[in-house]
Order: structure tokens, then sequence, then C-alpha cells
């Protein structure tokens, strides 16, 4: 069980305690983007040093490739469209439809591609553990093409054999 930040504060220090968070809570509002051309859209809508939330559409070409994160759990739910969910050896974890979903695990491989002509709108949200560095995806197989960013490019040590 996690300790109680509060339990050894006096009234006063509980007091500016929660209202040092609640100046933080935020809103938010989704609206797809516009089309940029590319196969998949990452639009944040919420992030805090713990949780990043975030809408992944995905087009014809946006699957992605064998990877894990080691720095937090992640949690994928369906807006609009299908996934397909695979582990290693292409293994079905699941398909998934609107208002279905799936938690990975941190260190868990995977990857996914959309199911069908529509396109994917998933809702992300990733869990970070904060002893961990910010961004930790690992590749396992080569990334693809319309990965660019630096964070999408990062291999694992042992995937020499597979790239």
């Amino acid at each position: 069980m996690a300790p109680n930040p509060v339990k050894n504060m006096s009234p006063d220090e509980q007091e500016a305690y929660h209202r040092a968070a609640e100046a933080k809570i935020e809103t938010y509002k989704y609206q797809k983007p516009a089309d940029t051309g590319r196969p998949k859209l990452l639009t944040f809508l919420a992030k805090t040093p713990l949780l990043s939330v975030a809408v992944q559409t995905v087009k014809d070409g946006g699957e992605n490739n064998l990877h894990y994160h080691s720095n937090g759990d992640q949690c994928y739910f369906v807006l609009k469209g299908r996934v397909r969910f695979h582990g290693p050896d292409d293994t079905v974890l699941g398909e998934f439809g609107e208002h279905e979903g799936i938690v990975i695990p941190a260190g868990s491989r995977y990857w996914f591609e959309k199911v069908g002509d529509e396109d994917l709108q998933v809702l992300q949200s990733f869990g970070k553990d904060t002893a961990m560095p910010d961004m930790a995806r690992i590749n396992l197989e080569p990334h693809k093409a319309w990965m660019k960013e630096d964070h999408l490019t990062q291999y694992s040590e042992h995937a020499d054999a597979k790239v």
C-alpha cells in the first residue's frame, strides 16, 4: 500500500499540499487532427510527470514494430476502428473493436496494427516509472520508415541479430 503523504503533516501543511495539487488540474478535449499524410498521428491530451494520455490515429501503413517500454505500463482503449496486438513471433495477443482494449505492462514485447479499412483511433494511457529515463521505447525489430523521431529509433543491444 502506498504511503499517505499527508499523514505526518499539520492541518495547514495538508491544506497547502492539496491546494498545490488541485492547482494543476487540467481539462482537455479531443479533436481528430488534420490529415498530414503520415500513416500515424499522435495527439497528446494530457501529460504529467507520472501519466501521459494521447490518441493515436492510425491509417494504412501505420503499424509499428516489435518493441517494449521499460519505464512504464500502457493501456490502449479503442475509440474507433479495430486493432490487432501481437507479441513475439507474431503471436496474437488480441483483436479489439470500439470500447475494448488491452493493458501492456512494462517490459512486455508487442506491436500493433489497424484492422480493416476504417482509420483506427485508440486512446493510449502511459503510466511512467519516475525512477527510469524519460524515454525508454526499445525496438527489437527494424523501425518502420515513418518512424523518424529519435525516440522511435532506439534499439536493444540484443536486437542486432534481428535488425
